[in-house]
């Protein structure tokens, strides 16, 4: 079966990176536009008034700086996301704005947690384990890719930097770690060659035919084959003569 019934492009693809680009970028335009500061409706941990912010934070953004940095990560994984794992996208989103949010509200410092920057990690790890655990090559592929591009984000899960909401990426690792393990997806059959097949001859097999049992290459298989059997072959060669031209007059 095709890999096109599985990984096929749609305008998803662009509109849903687009629709989350869009989306923070008017929400910090707006705090502008109104002169108003919107953090507290961040996540603030082990209170109730902070769970508001496991599901607002995410659009919620203190500075250009901090909105500029996740602006491209979200864009590329949402829409990576978006190909590669149509069926399961919306899930993934959803609950993973949830268990980062939750995480961040249980192990967090007592301050207000905001940004994008917990989905963004929920993504890539989840991109990544889930094409590690799925085998299939080309989502293995895709998280070669992603460790090749954001493997830096992984030192951002501990304590190295002040004003950075390092509980917020760890639950967005966390949360994506167990989507990868807990969501399904359908992915194409793995395509099996005849020499996979548990009833294969290699005695059958036209190009194996052409190794010994040293692997030394037999380039005329059919002369080795009659010297090993004894038989003999009988070479016919025809030859073609023309009748000369008939005589005649006028």
């Amino acid at each position: 079966m095709s890999d096109d019934r599985y990984f096929k492009f749609s305008n998803a693809v662009l509109v849903v990176p687009f629709v989350a680009v869009l989306t923070i970028w008017m929400v910090f335009l707006l705090e502008l536009r109104l002169q108003v500061n919107w953090s507290h409706l961040g996540v603030f941990p082990r209170t109730l008034s902070g769970l508001k912010g496991v599901v607002l934070s995410p659009f919620i953004h203190g500075s250009v700086e901090h909105l500029y940095n996740n602006t491209i990560p979200i864009a590329i994984l949402l829409g990576a996301l978006v190909y590669f794992y149509k069926d399961i996208y919306l899930k993934v989103l959803l609950w993973g704005i949830l268990i980062s949010g939750l995480v961040t509200w249980a192990i967090g410092r007592p301050s207000y947690h905001i940004g994008i920057s917990g989905l963004i990690y929920v993504l890539a790890s989840f991109i990544f384990f889930k094409g590690i655990f799925t085998k299939h090559y080309r989502l293995v592929a895709l998280s070669l890719v992603v460790v090749f591009i954001y493997g830096g984000l992984l030192w951002y899960i501990f304590p190295i930097e002040d004003g950075i909401s390092w509980e917020g990426h760890l639950g967005g690792f966390i949360a994506g770690l167990l989507l990868a393990i807990l969501m399904k997806v359908r992915t194409p059959p793995l395509k099996k060659y005849e020499w996979e097949r548990e009833d294969f001859n290699e005695e059958d097999d036209p190009f194996l035919r052409h190794f010994d049992a040293d692997g030394n290459f037999i380039e005329k298989v059919e002369e080795e084959e009659q010297k090993q059997t004894g038989a003999t072959s009988v070479k016919i060669t025809y030859h073609y003569k023309k009748n000369p031209p008939e005589e005649g007059g006028d």
